[in-house]
Order: structure tokens, then sequence, then C-alpha cells
């Protein structure tokens, strides 16, 4: 991929998050997974780290290798030729240097997004916020000096981190955090957790950048959000779960000797799947 094409597929995927249409993003976890959204329509893609490090047989947390979820995200940006977000948790980085070096990694697979949290620990504190800010001001230096604007979605797990009393309190820490990373260069903010109407509406009345949320399966409707005027919904590891769960399904219905009608009510033909796949080799450089 060249510069300027990395350019474009990022100005598209920023231009998705104007609120003319809700930006829907089913997020995946490999190629084919990539394609078939590709396939129907979908204008961009985005990967979900739960749902890479479970594939891979591991727990979310940045389990997986730094280089591990590269090679997906690369795999994933070669398989479309939509625009690929990434979700890089909190930039596998220590250090601001270590981010710079992720920031630089992420862009040379071709990616043009990319989720950064503001956690330091599933349910633990949150990142100081002078600190959050300067790692967001870093991605955002790293991807300029590459000629790249990287459409950055910041974030904030005040919902489901730290030691807040009540939900109102969760919510002032979402709208100062989103403000702080509006100023430091994020396009876009995801408030991690909350679903209800009448959270989405004042987070939606007070932040200024996009917003995204995700959808959970207790979540408002789609067409809520919309209304509402959320930007962007994606859905995190749930829809990888629900795949999961059919194939444990069929592997419990084998168990049990029923019927092969157990995978095969609901399958895909030889020539239903060849609409998803490319007779091209991969690059074998990437292999």
């Amino acid at each position: 991929m060249t510069l300027v094409e990395q350019q474009n597929k990022a100005a598209a995927l920023l231009d998705l998050h104007s609120g003319r249409q809700l930006l829907l993003l089913p997020n995946i976890w490999d190629p084919i997974g990539a394609r078939v959204l590709a396939t129907k329509g979908y204008p961009a893609v985005a990967t979900a780290s739960a749902a890479v490090s479970s594939s891979l047989g591991f727990a979310d947390g940045e389990q997986v290798t730094r280089q591990t979820m590269l090679d997906v995200v690369s795999r994933i940006t070669r398989a479309v030729d939509v625009p690929v977000t990434a979700d890089m948790e909190s930039g596998y980085a220590a250090t601001l240097d270590e981010l710079e070096a992720t920031t630089h990694a992420l862009i040379d697979t071709g990616a043009v997004g990319m989720n950064i949290e503001d956690s330091l620990e599933e349910g633990g504190s949150l990142r100081p916020l002078d600190q959050q800010a300067e790692r967001i001001a870093m991605v955002r230096k790293t991807a300029a000096a590459r000629g790249l604007h990287l459409v950055i979605n910041a974030r904030i797990d005040s919902f489901v981190s730290g030691p807040f009393c009540d939900n109102k309190e969760r919510i002032e820490e979402a709208v100062v955090r989103a403000e702080v990373y509006a100023q430091a260069g994020a396009d876009c903010v995801y408030p991690m957790g909350p679903g209800d109407a009448e959270t989405l509406t004042e987070l939606r009345a007070r932040i200024t950048l996009p917003l995204n949320i995700m959808a959970t399966p207790s979540a408002v409707p789609l067409e809520t959000m919309a209304a509402i005027g959320i930007n962007r919904v994606s859905f995190g590891p749930f829809i990888f779960r629900s795949c999961l769960k059919k194939f444990a399904d069929i592997a419990d219905a084998l168990g049990r000797s029923e019927s092969y009608e157990c995978f095969s009510r609901e399958m895909l033909s030889s020539s239903e799947t060849a609409a998803y796949l490319r007779s091209t080799p991969d690059d074998p450089a990437a292999a």
C-alpha cells in the first residue's frame, strides 16, 4: 500500500465519524471476517483485542505479544480494500518510546485507525489524565511524522474502572477526559460501558468529539443510538462469543452422537463461502 492510498483510507475513516450515518463496526478477529463485512458493504472494519486474543487461545489484556497482534492486523489490512482500525489496548507500551514504536509498527501494517485505552488494569485505576494525554499526543505526533492522520479512538474507562462512587461521578470523569483527549489529538472518544439512553444522552450533550459506544446485549437499540447522536458503534468481543457458542454447541452435539444437522442446518455452501475468498496467494514475506 502506498502512502497516498493509506492517507486516503484514513481520510475516509475519519469522514465516517461525521454523524451523517451511524458507523457500525461489528468487530472482527481474522481476515475472513473482514472480507464478509467488506463484501456486504460495510465501509470500514475494526478489530477487537479480546476477540483476537480469544481466537488465539489467550485472555484479553495484552496477553498476546505486540508482534502477534500486529501480524493479525497486517493480515486483515491485506485482506480488504476498506479502511481498518485496530484495537491496540494500552499500546503495548509502558513508556512513550515503546508507544512510539507501536504506532510506527501499526502504521506499517496498513491500518489507519487505533484504539488506545486509559485504564491501567481491568477494574483497577485509570492512568493519570496528564499521562494519558501525553500518550495520545505521542501517537498523533508519530503518525503526523509519517504523513498520516491516524484516526485515534481514545477509550475512556471511567465506567468500568476507577474509584467512582456513582454514575454521576463516572460521567463527570468521562466528560473531563474527553475534552483533554480532544486537545491531545484524539478524533473520537469511546466511553466503555454505558448503554442506557439517559447516560448516552448526557454524554452526547456534553462531549464535542464523535462518540463510540459498545453495543452490549443490554444496550439501547441501534435506532435509539442514532437518534441520540452516537457516531460509532462497536461490538467488542460479543460477536466472537456468539460464533464460539455455536461451535461449542456443535461439539457437544457430535459428542452425543447427534445427527449432522447440528452443523449442516445453518451452513454456507462452498460457493457461498467462495464469495469471501481470494484465489491469489498472500504476501509470502508476511506469512
